[in-house]
């Protein structure tokens, strides 16, 4: 999907919100990672004519955060005003020459910076969310950094990733979410440039959604999307199905996921079987017992590391972004979602988790699980669920409660 020039014909200009907060005049697409979603990436940046955001957790200097760098350096010099932040510790590896050579070709560069961090340590919060947006007309949000491992590069094994692309609305509401987060929200900070720009989109009604913006960042009082994730438990008739990379949820989420199944719920988790973090994956497979439990389904995607986190309800609703569903994701980290209302497009999506069941993922029985278990691997897998749940109350939830 490619932007295009609606300046001449217009159907709305600065949308008024909808019930729940959506908007409708917006047109998106489900991006994959690899070249789909690098490609649209480049050609995003190669055709802004103004301004460009982006925000990411891990920016790396491989060959692809070389690739991007260059385009966005490209942007620069021809006098689009570009914003590049990243996280202060996912991204502390960044080279200065990397760094400085964007300063010098025109691209403003900060890190996002915690309570406290070093090259061994880090006390605050982490800002996990990952943004693009060009002239406040078109975005990328989803879970997808800018890295070899989320890109196709000479044959590697690319992480599964998902994210949206948008035009439209919303994608001013991320611009103007960019200019905040950038600036660091000031109190006194007037309107942003986003905002001060009339928009207008031309869209057929058949091409639009209501979409709306979600935000996790609980220094500023804000739980929305775990909020929509409450909603979706609380509110679906039919079924669920959640992919999600990091699958800990936590007391209320499990009160609510039960309640969903007793009433019915056919409840679909598809989680990942290789992982990058092994603790985190002992922690997981010590739930297994309780979802099993439960009758919640459970799969285990093969092919390679899982790293999407996208939800959807009954056919009706959907929600992409950042956002794990565990306490760090809740509590600890700046998250980004979008949800979605849209029968044929969420009919889309679920029919593409479906494939992805059937054919690259591995079910999870109680039978299969119980031969997979014994006292030492149980034992490993329990202190793995403590340590995580320590580390998380005494680091990060003490800087939640101190502010």
């Amino acid at each position: 999907m490619s932007p295009r020039n609606n300046a001449d014909t217009s159907i709305k200009s600065a949308n008024p919100k909808k019930s729940g907060g959506y908007s409708s005049c917006n047109k998106i697409k489900l991006v994959h990672s690899g070249q789909e979603y690098f490609n649209q990436l480049l050609y995003l940046i190669d055709s802004a004519k103004e301004s460009i955001h982006l925000q990411v957790y891990i920016f790396e200097s491989d060959e692809t955060g070389h690739t991007i760098s260059t385009a966005l350096k490209s942007a620069a010099k021809r006098n689009v005003q570009v914003f590049l932040l990243t996280d202060g510790f996912a991204s502390q590896h960044l080279p200065r020459k990397f760094i400085q050579d964007l300063k010098e070709a025109g691209v403003h560069f900060r890190f996002f910076e915690p309570l406290f961090r070093s090259k061994y340590f880090y006390f605050g919060r982490r800002m996990h969310h990952k943004i693009f947006v060009a002239d406040a007309k078109y975005a990328l949000a989803g879970g997808i950094n800018i890295a070899d491992r989320y890109n196709k590069i000479h044959g590697n094994n690319t992480w599964f990733d998902l994210a949206l692309y948008i035009e439209g609305d919303i994608a001013q509401e991320l611009c103007v979410l960019c200019w905040k987060t950038w600036k660091s929200f000031p109190v006194k900070m007037g309107l942003t440039p986003c905002e001060e720009k009339r928009l207008s989109f031309l869209f057929k009604e058949e091409e639009t959604c209501n979409v709306r913006m979600r935000r996790n960042d609980w220094v500023r009082r804000k739980n929305e999307i775990s909020v929509s994730y409450i909603e979706l438990f609380r509110k679906a008739n039919e079924h669920i199905t959640i992919m999600c990379s990091y699958f800990l949820p936590g007391k209320a989420i499990r009160r609510l996921l039960v309640n969903a199944a007793k009433r019915g719920v056919k409840i679909k988790v598809i989680i990942a079987g290789p992982s990058d973090v092994i603790l985190a994956k002992y922690a997981e497979r010590w739930l297994y017992d309780w979802l099993l439990r439960n009758n919640i389904e459970l799969y285990e995607y093969q092919p390679t590391i899982l790293h999407a986190k996208i939800a959807t309800g009954d056919n009706e609703w959907l929600t992409i972004g950042s956002y794990n569903i565990n306490n760090i994701s809740a509590y600890a980290s700046i998250e980004l979602n979008i949800d979605v209302r849209n029968n044929l497009f969420v009919t889309k999506a679920e029919n593409m988790l479906t494939n992805i069941i059937t054919n690259d993922c591995i079910n999870i029985t109680s039978e299969k699980h119980s031969k997979n278990k014994n006292f030492i691997k149980q034992f490993a897998r329990w202190c793995s669920y403590q340590i995580i749940r320590i580390v998380f109350y005494s680091v990060t939830f003490y800087y939640k409660r101190s502010h």
